[in-house]
């Protein structure tokens, strides 16, 4: 686009102070540029499917991972909000080791169920339309990943639930968790607490996976090294 707009300038310019010059030639080369610089409405739409599906692969790679959400601090899940006085409790009364336990718990969990996320996310790129693709190529860094969240979060959570169950279940939360709760609730003074880990950690492995498909969106949008295929190079490079 700054080529076609000096190229006309100079043109202008050239007209204006009777330069002996080929104006034709000029002409020649400004739509020769827009031609090259044009995308199609297939193009536009395939290139925001790839990207977002060269995201989504990437982050669910990333979160599934041993480790995943465990030691990504951009990620990891801690310790229920609603409980952290119960946190602050239980390790003042020695427990610093059950309660770190517990919260790698929550993060395996996590990285368990982030395996079966891809394709809720791939069913939902499918559907991009012509105006979607235009409104998030012309959108802010992140405004492939809005788009993917507001389309698929509700279908999200409710599919990813009976999944962060069975992830839960497979790395026995409730043997870390209930002993906690029992633990905490007997003592005097506090405010009896039964958070629902099922909710707590569906929402925060969408949230982290959302996270990491922003961070890949930016860079295929800013790092011409992260357009990996031709059609991204071409919807992402004018």
């Amino acid at each position: 686009m700054k080529k076609i707009l000096t190229l006309a300038m100079f043109a202008v310019l050239a007209g204006t102070c009777n330069a002996q010059i080929n104006l034709n030639g000029i002409t020649d080369e400004i739509k020769n540029t827009i031609g090259k610089n044009s995308l199609s409405e297939e193009e536009v739409v395939k290139g925001l499917k790839e990207a977002l599906t060269v995201g989504t692969n990437n982050s669910v790679t990333t979160a599934s991972k041993f480790d995943g959400f465990f030691k990504n601090p951009a990620i990891k899940i801690p310790f229920p909000k609603e409980a952290q006085e119960m946190e602050r409790t239980l390790r003042s009364l020695g427990m610093d080791k059950q309660v770190n336990q517990f919260v790698m718990t929550l993060n395996r969990a996590a990285e368990n169920a982030a395996k079966d996320a891809a394709p809720i996310f791939i069913e939902a790129i499918k559907n991009i339309s012509i105006t979607d693709a235009f409104n998030i190529l012309k959108g802010a860094d992140d405004a492939a990943t809005v788009f993917l969240k507001n389309a698929t979060t509700a279908q999200l959570k409710e599919k990813f639930r009976p999944v962060i169950k069975n992830s839960l279940q497979k790395v026995a939360i409730t043997k870390y968790w209930k002993p906690l709760a029992n633990k905490y609730n007997k003592l005097p003074m506090v405010k009896k607490i039964n958070p629902n880990l099922e909710e707590y950690v569906t929402g925060k492995v969408i949230q982290g996976i959302f996270h990491l498909i922003a961070e890949e969106e930016k860079k295929i949008r800013k790092d011409p090294l992260a357009r990996v295929s031709d059609i991204l190079k071409k919807v992402f490079g004018n």
